[in-house]
């Protein structure tokens, strides 16, 4: 696999324990034990994390500041909303983890829904909702690289905003990048001008190429003046020793969730967006497609990243990613639980395999 691929973990962040099929362990959820997380990351070979975000959940970025600043090398994913925060706000407070923390930060808008009453906050249509999408990033973008910003957006208004500290450029990268996802017409077009690295769900490798096909024809047709639009899968790896392990295991994990009706897994089930609609359609399809893309969970409660698993050996899951990345994709967010343990499986099993 290409050296310019790069490998992330994901973090839940979530207040309630055995988040799909987590170990419900006491304090799941405290600094200690999220650093022991981090650590393990660092530890065998990962580059860092994304860490959930949505109403219900402890704040995303204080999480993230507080795993960066136990840490040396790990890049926490924050994933935030445009409403929660306002652009200002927002741009100087990852400049200032950024300084913080020798330009670890990563960042994950995200647009989907969420309990924005909660927070005071509101949308109207898709439209509304990706336009203000679309000027929140151009204008945390214009804050991380220019001084005495002026914008009279539709949605947000600055004066003579200077964002300090200033981003540090390291190399070629100007500012932390952003990531994004939605499979939505609206989404798409947003990702083709604005994001950095569109991340895709688990989907069959035609699915993929078609829409990574769909996206650089949108940016050339919507003349994006960024550089080239990176592409990223968010998936579930299940890695066994044994081909017949990792299936016999997927087969259980999943006769379970059928038993207990998904509990813990229907955490982007509460309103359908179109990317999940297309995973949870997969099964109909049949339950294994491509060589290994299990679609069975999506039928009992897998949701987002948790409705297809990619299963088997680590020669097996690395033969699959290995297609993923011949496609284009080059920045991959995995994970399986129990999510400890399998941090350090796979970064000492699987990852070997992709830089080699």
């Amino acid at each position: 696999m290409s050296n310019n691929s790069e490998f992330l973990w994901y973090i839940p962040n979530d207040v309630k324990a055995g988040h799909r099929g987590d170990s419900a362990v006491e304090n799941h959820n405290s600094l200690d034990t999220l650093t022991s997380h981090a650590r393990a990351l660092e530890e065998h070979g990962w580059k860092g994390a994304l860490i959930g975000t949505g109403w219900g959940r402890p704040d995303t970025f204080t999480v993230a500041a507080s795993l960066a600043a136990r840490t040396t090398t790990f890049e926490p994913l924050i994933a935030i909303r445009p409403g929660y925060w306002r652009p200002a706000n927002f741009a100087s407070a990852a400049a200032t983890l950024d300084h913080l923390t020798g330009g670890r930060v990563r960042i994950n808008i995200v647009s989907g829904k969420d309990n924005l009453a909660a927070y005071g906050d509101s949308e109207g249509d898709q439209a509304h909702r990706y336009g203000r999408t679309r000027e929140f990033m151009r204008l945390v973008r214009r804050l991380w690289t220019e001084e005495n910003v002026i914008s009279m957006g539709e949605h947000f208004r600055v004066a003579e905003s200077t964002v300090v500290p200033r981003i540090q450029v390291r190399g070629d990268r100007r500012h932390p990048k952003f990531y994004f996802g939605g499979a939505s017409e609206a989404a798409e077009r947003v990702a083709a001008t604005e994001a950095d690295v569109q991340l895709f769900w688990g989907e069959p490798l035609d699915g993929i190429r078609e829409r990574i096909d769909r996206l650089k024809a949108l940016s050339r047709g919507l003349d994006r003046d960024l550089p080239p639009l990176e592409f990223g899968l968010r998936i579930t790896t299940l890695v066994r020793d044994t081909t017949e392990q990792a299936w016999a295991d997927a087969e259980a994990k999943v006769a379970e969730m059928a038993r207990s009706k998904g509990s813990g897994w229907h955490d982007h089930q509460s309103v359908l967006a179109v990317g999940q609609q297309r995973l949870l359609e997969l099964h109909e399809r049949g339950d294994v497609l491509d060589d290994n893309l299990y679609t069975a969970p999506g039928k009992f409660g897998g949701g987002g990243a948790g409705t297809t698993w990619l299963v088997g050996s680590a020669e097996d899951v690395a033969r699959s990613l290995r297609k993923y990345q011949d496609l284009g994709i080059t920045h991959f967010v995995l994970s399986d639980t129990p999510y400890l343990s399998e941090i350090k499986r796979q970064g000492d099993q699987l990852l070997p395999l992709l830089r080699s």
